[in-house]
Order: C-alpha cells, then sequence, then structure tokens
C-alpha cells in the first residue's frame, strides 16, 4: 500500500516525489501554492519504505518508480517534480517503462556522484537494524538529522508528518533497507526519458553542483539563496521552474538521432 493524497484539479496533473528519508509532507507549501492556482491536479505520495507507505522486501529506483505508475496512470497530461531521490523515480517513470506517458521532469536537487566512500555509508545505513527510542522527542531529532530538515527550514510539524511511528516506543518510519537504492545510475536513467527534462539545484546545495547537472540535461539552473531543500526554502521558484517545464514544446528522438 502507498500512502498519498492529492488535491487540485484541472487536465494537468504534477505528482510531486520526495527524496530518501523523507515523506510527502516535505511538499506542503509546493502543494498549497498549486493549489491556489486552480488549474493544476497534484498528487503527493509516500514512498515505498517511508511514511505510511508499506516496507517491502527491497528497494530500487525502477520498483518505486513501478509503484507510483499506479497512482497516475488514469492522468492525461502528467508532469514529475522529484526532489533527490525523487528525480531518479522522476527520470524512471518518464522512460515509458511503466505504462504511462510523461510530459516533463523536473529534478531537483539529484545526487549525481557517488564517491566510493559514500556509497559504503548508504550500504552500512541499509544493514543497521531499526533503532527504537524512548521518547517522540529523540525520534523526531533523529528524522530531522535524516530528513535534513532541520528547525530553520521546518519549524513547524506541517513538513514532517508521518516521519516517525511507534506508540510505548519510537522509530523513524522510514525503512533503513530504503538507503540500498543510493548509487543508481543517473546517466541511463537521464538519456532514457521520453520527456522534457529540467533539473535544478539550491545555489548552496553542497551534494550536486550546476555543472554536473549540465551534463545531464540542457536545462539546468541554480535557485539563489538556497540549499538542498529547494522546494521547501522557495517553494514559488520551484513552481516558476514548473511553469517553465509546462510551456516548453519537446518531442522525444527519432530512433538513431542525437540530441
Amino acid at each position: 500500500m502507498i500512502w498519498s493524497e492529492e488535491g487540485g484539479a484541472g487536465s494537468r496533473t504534477v505528482l510531486l516525489v520526495h527524496g530518501v528519508g523523507a515523506t510527502a509532507a516535505v511538499w506542503k507549501n509546493v502543494a498549497r501554492a498549486l493549489g491556489e492556482r486552480g488549474n493544476v491536479r497534484w498528487v503527493a505520495a509516500d514512498l515505498g519504505g517511508h511514511g505510511g507507505s508499506e516496507w517491502q522486501p527491497l528497494y530500487s529506483v525502477g520498483q518505486l518508480a513501478a509503484q507510483l505508475a499506479e497512482l497516475v496512470r488514469e492522468s492525461r497530461e502528467l508532469y514529475v517534480v522529484g526532489h533527490s531521490l525523487g528525480a531518479y523515480v522522476g527520470l524512471a517513470l518518464a522512460s515509458g517503462w511503466f505504462g504511462i506517458e510523461v510530459r516533463g521532469v523536473l529534478g531537483i536537487g539529484p545526487k549525481i556522484v557517488w564517491p566510493d566512500a559514500d556509497l559504503r555509508a548508504a550500504r552500512e545505513l541499509a544493514c543497521r537494524p531499526v533503532r527504537w527510542y524512548p521518547t517522540a522527542e529523540e525520534a523526531w531529532a533523529r528524522y530531522r538529522r535524516v530528513a535534513g530538515l532541520s528547525a530553520d527550514i521546518a519549524p513547524g510539524e506541517e513538513l514532517l508528518a508521518r516521519g516517525i511511528a511507534g506508540e510505548t516506543g519510537w522509530r523513524l518510519a522510514q525503512d533503513p533497507r530504503t538507503f540500498a537504492v543510493a548509487g543508481a545510475p543517473f546517466a541511463s536513467l537521464a538519456a532514457s526519458a521520453r520527456a522534457r527534462v529540467l533539473l535544478a539545484r539550491g545555489a548552496n546545495d553542497p551534494m550536486v553542483t550546476l555543472e554536473e547537472l549540465r551534463t545531464h540535461a540542457s536545462q539546468a539552473h541554480d535557485i539563489p539563496g538556497v540549499g538542498h531543500n529547494a522546494h521547501i526554502e522557495e517553494p514559488r521558484a520551484v513552481l516558476a521552474l514548473f511553469d517553465q517545464l509546462m510551456a516548453g514544446t519537446w518531442a522525444p528522438p527519432s530512433p538513431g538521432s542525437v540530441t
């Protein structure tokens, strides 16, 4: 079971996909701004193994994409806005491998270069047993660290929803094994996308450079004054890029052509 919510109205649908460790709650500011427009339907989901969605025996970008495809299969004009891991999932959905047609993908802050030390750290996290905390406060503090949701960018509880679980003891809602998706081949996913792709990063994001983004997309942008969670810090800037994505024209390349 995948936890999801939706709102807005219109012939266009945007699927909002969060990064590893977080939940769909991080899109609240973006979803609210979309709702104010009244001309776009939005869908936000907790990825498998996160938040209110069920844990799975194993995790991969393709497996996560397949689950989300079922939520938007009836959408007529579909776009994906994905953050971090969500950008990977969005590109996979745009490949056509999952039986849906995606018009465009906006990927925000995907980590593209994975040094060996980073991959080892991710694999170690994936192998760790679930950690239980005696108080909800300790679990929330850990969740903030894992999801990168410090109090300065996410001061209230709204953006933290479904981040922890438990009653007598408390744990992160995230399955630790989801960290195993780290290091998926971004280049092949970007090349497979049969849709227009825009990539962006917070100008202060230490995880990816603008030059790395431009290696994989002709349209790549810095969002000034923000870090890795640009969709939380500057939702209006993210929506401006989404408008640019929708306004653009793009046709899939014919076999054998070079783009």
